[in-house]
């Protein structure tokens, strides 16, 4: 197994890529193991999982960069582009931040959640749990299926937001059970075949295992 860091105590992430993605500004591959305070950036039609057992799994689509960095009871991640898709148990702090604020999931029950900056803006997404985005003196509360925004975007930018359309063929529950099998890397790999690389992650959450 390959070390992206110098060694250091506490948790460690297991890491799954598809094309071109580096951590640490050093190419990686999958079975790479990823140390916190590390810097994961993706290509384009790239994607990257870290997997944190008991933790959770943080997950990088193309075109993205994310400072992640985790302890034994929570992660957190800055991230600089792009979009990432963050799943934590039950019991773990979990927050992204950008330059517009911090969207913090409950630590009471599991979330999965998405955060957007691709259009200079910041978006936010809960799939399922709830997530706060907290933005200067504002606090939003965003339940499961809801999203809010923070900071302006871009003018005149040709970016995408991601949808939630059906899946070509793949209900939620088959859906749901392709990225607990196959893993999420994978799993992403396989969406971004059936999306022409507009990558959706709607349908059933990902239910994270409180072991590792």
């Amino acid at each position: 197994m390959v070390a992206l860091a110098s060694p250091q105590q506490g948790p460690t992430g297991d890491l799954s890529v598809v094309g071109e993605v580096s951590v640490n500004g050093t190419s990686a591959i999958s079975g790479a193991t990823v140390f916190s305070d590390s810097t994961i950036t993706t290509g384009q039609n790239s994607s990257a999982v870290v997997s944190l057992g008991k933790l959770g799994r943080v997950e990088l689509l193309p075109n993205s960069s994310l400072k992640l960095s985790f302890t034994d009871k929570g992660l957190s991640g800055m991230l600089e582009s792009g979009r990432v898709r963050v799943s934590s148990s039950s019991g773990v702090a979990a927050s992204v931040t950008t330059k517009d604020g911090v969207a913090l999931a409950d630590a009471n029950q599991p979330n999965v959640f998405m955060v957007d900056i691709e259009c200079g803006n910041t978006v936010v997404s809960t799939q399922s749990g709830r997530v706060e985005l907290r933005a200067g003196n504002t606090v939003k509360q965003i339940a499961a299926g809801g999203q809010d925004t923070a900071g302006q975007a871009t003018p005149g930018t040709r970016c995408t937001r991601f949808q939630q359309p059906a899946m070509h063929g793949l209900s939620s529950g088959a859906l749901a059970a392709l990225l607990l099998a196959a893993g999420g890397a994978i799993a992403a790999a396989i969406i971004a075949a059936t999306r022409n690389n507009n990558f959706n992650f709607g349908g059933t959450p990902i239910v994270v295992s409180p072991t590792r």
